[in-house]
Parts: structure tokens; sequence; C-alpha cells
């Protein structure tokens, strides 16, 4: 026990005595190792996204006439046929679009877009520029199955070009600048100078709510003379016509030439409202073509209204990017009725292409989201107008019935 005791109390001296020592420092000559740094993880390469896509519109229709019966023959037509190509990488758009309607190969949308942010794109080539609501919807989505003959008349189909598009909460504006659509066909040795211009669409739109949807809008738009075949008219005039609404016989119903232009300017306002199930779109436009020291100018105008009802399904919504009212869910079931007054006749300046007016009733059933089915009914009457040589062309009144089983994918 004596033994155990003094084991304990030398080890208690021994660590006192250790305690007490000043502790030895050791000198690290070794230089510390310098920091790795931390690489970032490389980014995902960017997939390159292709998606084909087309159209086919088949069309059948019922023609009653006063005058040009042998023109209004009613039977059936596939009006457009479509195949394209859609591609994107990372911010980067494409599309091309190309037709085959009625036999002929025609380019349609052809355009590369680079998006800024989710709210800014800029798109370049050959497309249609926005003028308006009706020039924001692709021709197989247009609610009374043809568009207006106001907007045929006086907005601009594809043209070459550049447009700028920013939209973020309660505005949207586009610029654009462009050339004439011919050049897209012929070479600038074949056209000579090409017809140049811009155009614009703004919109204030408080309200982009399900079922509770309201804008105003205003578009303008400036350009040079355009190509015409004729020598004597080649930049130096404009053509600006309608057709009958129906595409399964292709007969014009209003026709002006402008000779001796200078210049063209227009604008349109828009408006469009809807409350649930209830919705409705208006337009008017106003065109001035401006002409040589000698010619009075020519002056034309025009507008549509349509009022819609989903009979079947969920209230409107609105869709940003397009400035408008989207295309109704699948399952929806739609009724239009429109007007639209469009006046080609300017008796000051010597020019009577026409006065027209068309009403309309469209049923619209939106199968799924790659079919729909129309059916429209409409009476159009032409009045006030003359041909090339100056001699009056008799009144004519058009009668139709017509459905369309579009499939779109």
């Amino acid at each position: 026990m004596k033994k155990i005791y003094f084991m304990m109390f030398s080890l208690m001296a021994v660590g006192y005595t250790y305690a007490q020592e000043e502790p030895t420092t050791v000198t690290d000559t070794t230089e510390p190792m310098p920091a790795t740094p931390i690489q970032e993880a490389p980014k995902p390469e960017e997939k390159l996204e292709v998606k084909p896509g087309g159209r086919i519109l088949l069309d059948a229709g019922y023609f009653n006439a006063n005058e040009q019966k042998d023109k209004f023959v009613s039977g059936v037509a596939i009006p457009d046929v479509r195949m394209g190509l859609g591609v994107r990488y990372g911010n980067w758009k494409g599309k091309v679009d190309i037709g085959f309607a009625y036999g002929k190969v025609s380019p349609k949308d052809i355009f590369i877009e680079y998006g800024f942010s989710k709210h800014t794109l800029l798109r370049g080539g050959y497309f249609v520029h926005q003028f308006g609501m009706q020039s924001a919807t692709s021709s197989s989505f247009k609610i009374s199955m043809e568009e207006p003959q106001s907007n045929e008349a006086f907005f601009n189909s594809r043209l070459i070009g550049l447009m700028l598009l920013h939209q973020k909460d309660d505005f949207m504006g586009t610029l654009s600048l462009f050339a004439e659509g011919e050049t897209m066909k012929k070479s600038s040795d074949a056209t000579g100078d090409q017809g140049m211009g811009m155009m614009s669409r703004l919109l204030y739109r408080p309200q982009r709510e399900e079922g509770k949807i309201f804008h105003v809008g205003l578009s303008g738009a400036f350009e040079t003379p355009r190509y015409n075949e004729t020598p004597a008219l080649n930049h130096n005039s404009y053509v600006l016509k309608t057709p009958f609404p129906t595409r399964i016989a292709k007969v014009t119903a209003q026709q002006a030439t402008i000779d001796n232009a200078t210049f063209l300017y227009k604008f349109s306002p828009e408006l469009l409202f809807a409350r649930g199930r209830l919705g409705l779109e208006a337009q008017y436009y106003y065109v001035n073509v401006n002409r040589k020291s000698g010619f009075d100018n020519f002056k034309a105008s025009g507008a549509y209204g349509m009022f819609r009802a989903i009979v079947k399904g969920n209230p409107y919504e609105y869709t940003d990017i397009d400035g408008g009212i989207a295309t109704p869910r699948p399952g929806a079931m739609e009724l239009v009725a429109g007007y639209n007054y469009t006046d080609l006749s300017d008796p000051k300046a010597g020019i009577l292409g026409g006065r027209l007016n068309d009403y309309s009733l469209t049923f619209n059933y939106y199968i799924n989201k790659y079919m729909i089915w129309r059916v429209r009914a409409s009476y159009t009457g032409v009045t006030y107008r003359q041909d090339a040589r100056g001699n009056d062309i008799a009144n004519t009144n058009l009668g139709l019935i017509e459905t369309r089983l579009q499939i779109k994918f």
C-alpha cells in the first residue's frame, strides 16, 4: 500500500515540475502551402432543340353571288399546307416555314431571333411585322376563319427586316425596319429600287388576367413606293386590294392602284376587352398616299369589330408576346360575330377601288391542341368601284357558308 502511495506522489510531483517549465517553441521552417483556387463547375453545354411543325387546312364552301357567277364556284380546297422547322439554341431561335398550297412552293416565315431577356427580343429575316392585332395572329388562328378585309388592304404581308420587341408589365412595343416583300422573290437587278419603311406597334394593357382583359394600342408605319411589274408603275405606285372572304375561290373584291406616289403613311388604333367568356376587339385603319405635284393625295380607311363568346370552356386568357387574346383551350366552343367596312374609293383623287361591307358569324370548336373545326356564314357587298380603264364595275353581293378542318402541329 505504501508503494502505491509513493508512486502516486512521485507522478504528481513530476507533473507539477513539468507544468512550471516554460513551453518550448517549435519553429516551423516549412512555407505554408498556397491555397488551391476553387474552380467553378463548367456550365453545361446548351442543347440544340429542333422541332418540326406544319399545318393543313381543309375547306368546303357554298357560294351565292349576283355577279361574277362564273368565278364564285362552290367546291372544296386545301388552301394552305406548310412544313417547317423551329430551332432553339440557348437564347437563339430560328424558324423556316415553307408553303405548298395549290401546288406552288412559296417561302413563309424564315427568320433568326435573339432573346436578350424574357422581355426583349430582336428578330431578323422574312416574317410578318406587327401592325395591329391581326398581324400578330397566324393565318390559321383567325377567329373569323378569314381575317377582316381592312387588315388585308392596309397591313403589309411578310417583309424582310428587323423587329425589336419589348414587353413587360403594362407596356408592349415593337419597332421594325424593313424592305418590301418582293425582295424575297426577286433580286435587286430585277426589282430596281427597293421599297423601304418602318413601323411600330405600342400597347397599354393594364388588365391581363384570366377573364379580365383590357388593352388599347396604336400602330403606325411609313414606306416608300413598292415594286410593280409594269415599268411605268415600278416604285412609283401602291396597289391596295382585298379579296372576297374565301380561299376556295380567289376573287378580288376591291383594288386601288395609286400612281405618281412618293410615300405612304398609315396608322391604326386598336381596342381589346374581355370579361369572363365574353370579348370584344376592334381596330380602325387610315392610309394617306402622298403623290407628286399636280396629283391629289389618296386617302383610304377601314374598320372592323368582332364580338366573341365562349359557349363552352374557360374564360378568355391573354398572350403577352402577341398582345392579344390567347387561343381558347382544347374542348372550347366559341361564337364570333363580326363586321368590317373598307373604303378604297377617293373621288377627289380620281381613284375608285370600291367600298365594302362584310357581316359574318363564325363557330369555332377547338377539338384538341392540334385541331380546330370552323363554320362561317357571311354576306359581303362591294359598291362604288371602277376598273383600271375607269369603267364602272357592277355592284357585287356574295353570300357564303364555309367549313374548315385545320390541323396544326
